[in-house]
This record gives structure tokens, sequence and C-alpha cells, in this order.
């Protein structure tokens, strides 16, 4: 038993940070199975006055799902989108995009319901992923619209697939209006994920990461209940000259993809801030 449990700590270990919450999602399905029972405590309600008896469902919707589907398709794209967003960005810049893309989902589902009741109807609730995985992909189809993807047997730009779900979503909240097999309430948290996750990419290009306060706010809950011991002080000099570890003589020499990676390195290692004005717009051109 030892053996199995410290294998399956090992292989925790190994995933990344959007496999976890892949994990997670797959972990919460199991139990409410296992409950036989809906975990509606933590269902987002679409009335404010509800959502503030419980204002931890604005997270913990996002890892509810009660039908299969729901749930293997969400993880599906949350699979693959991870792994092309991790090539690039750092662990930290994917959970800021995906949390910010949940509750930006949310809002929205609950600002609607509440304004348009007679259009949206009262006393729906939302759960999924959806809103989150939309933030992660429209970011990098806002980010670099012009890459390219293989899709069959040809290849298909990421902003050809960006405004496609848009309009997807889009035709999904008017067909669900007065239709009771309808999901409005699903598609409207699709569209706030959406418009995160394309303003988190138009303002990164201008040098501002908009989700360092909620990271600074995530650090702050987490270190709550870590160790409080420090170890022992350590100094740090920084070489300006050198671009993620490597002189500018030998960075020049690299081809444009390892450019980006060393750069993307530099950005996960050291935070958006510390890359010189000619870091930041080469990396500006290559998303171009």
């Amino acid at each position: 038993m030892t053996s199995l449990s410290q294998d399956i700590k090992d292989k925790l270990s190994r995933l990344n940070v959007l496999e976890k919450i892949i994990v997670i999602n797959v972990v919460i399905y199991i139990l409410g199975l296992l409950l036989k029972s809906n975990l509606g405590w933590f269902e987002l309600p679409s009335g404010f006055s509800d959502f503030i008896m419980k204002p931890w469902a604005i997270i913990t919707y996002a890892f509810l799902h009660y039908d299969f589907w729901h749930l293997f398709f969400n993880m599906l794209w949350l699979y693959f989108i991870g792994r092309m967003f991790l090539n690039l960005f750092s662990p930290k810049t994917a959970l800021n995009i995906y949390f910010l893309g949940a509750i930006a989902g949310g809002l929205l589902f609950m600002l609607c319901y509440t304004m348009f009741p007679n259009v949206f109807g009262t006393n729906s609730r939302l759960l999924g992923a959806s809103g989150a995985v939309r933030a992660l992909l429209i970011f990098l189809c806002a980010y670099m619209p012009n890459q390219e993807l293989r899709f069959f047997t040809f290849n298909i730009k990421l902003w050809y697939i960006g405004v496609a779900i848009v309009i997807i979503d889009v035709i999904g909240v008017f067909s669900g209006i007065n239709n009771p097999n309808g999901n409005s309430g699903g598609y409207l948290a699709h569209l706030g994920g959406v418009l995160l996750g394309y303003f988190y990419a138009k303002q990164l290009f201008k040098g501002q990461d908009i989700g360092k306060g909620f990271e600074r706010f995530m650090d702050t809950v987490f270190s709550m209940f870590k160790s409080s011991k420090k170890g022992p002080l350590k100094t740090v000099h920084k070489n300006k000259s050198k671009v993620g570890g490597y002189t500018k003589a030998d960075f020049k020499e690299f081809n444009n993809q390892k450019k980006i990676d060393v750069i993307l390195d530099k950005i996960s290692k050291s935070g958006y801030d510390s890359l010189t004005a000619e870091e930041k717009e080469f990396l500006f051109r290559a998303g171009k």
C-alpha cells in the first residue's frame, strides 16, 4: 500500500498545473457519483443575493460537472490547450487566466440573469469549467492570432478558431432563451471567459499583466498554510547583459523558436517585467 501511494504521489508530482486541475475535476465528479448527490452548496446561483451567502461559489462552480460528457469535453479541451499554452507561458500565467476566466464567466452569468430576468429567467445555477477553458483558448487566439494549427489535411490560423468559437457561443446564448432545454447561462459563462482571455492577451502585449494582483492574492492565501520557517537569505546577482543565462552573442545565434523559448523561460522565472525593451519587442513581433 505504501509503494502504491508513493507511486501515485510520484505520478501526480510529474503532472503540469493544468493536468492537476483535470485530476481535481475528475475526482470531484467521482465523489459526486459516490455521494449520489448534487454538490449544490458549491454551484453558482444566478442571483447576487444568493451569491453573497456563498461567495466561494465563484470559483468552486468551475470544478463541478454532473454530466460525464460535459466533464469529458471540457477536460479534453483543457488537456490539449494546456500542452500548447505551457510550452509558451508560465504555470502561474496559466492559473491566472484559468481562474480569472472562471470568475469573469460567473460574473457575466449573474449580471445578465439579474439585469434581464424576463429574458433569461430566475433561480438558475451555473457549473462547469467551460468559461475557464474558453479564457485560455481565446488568450492564445488573441496573443498569436496568425499561429497555424494542423487540422486534418490543412492548416488553420488560431484567430479563425477564436472567431468560430465566439460565434457558436453567441448563437448558443440566443437559442437558449425561452427554451427549457437550452443553456443560455452556460454560454454566457463562455463569453465571460472569452472577454477575459482576449483582454488579458491584449494587455500583456502592452507589457501589463492584469493577473498579477490575483496572483499576489493567491500567494498570500497559500502562504497562510505554509511553514513560517525561512531559510538563509541569498544574494542574487542579475546580469542584464545576458538573456536567460546566455550571452547576447549566443542568443543572436539561436533560431526564432529557441529565442522565444529562452525569453518565456526568463518570464517564468523572473516575471514579464524582467524583460528588456529589446526582448519585449522581439516577443511582440514573434506573436504577430
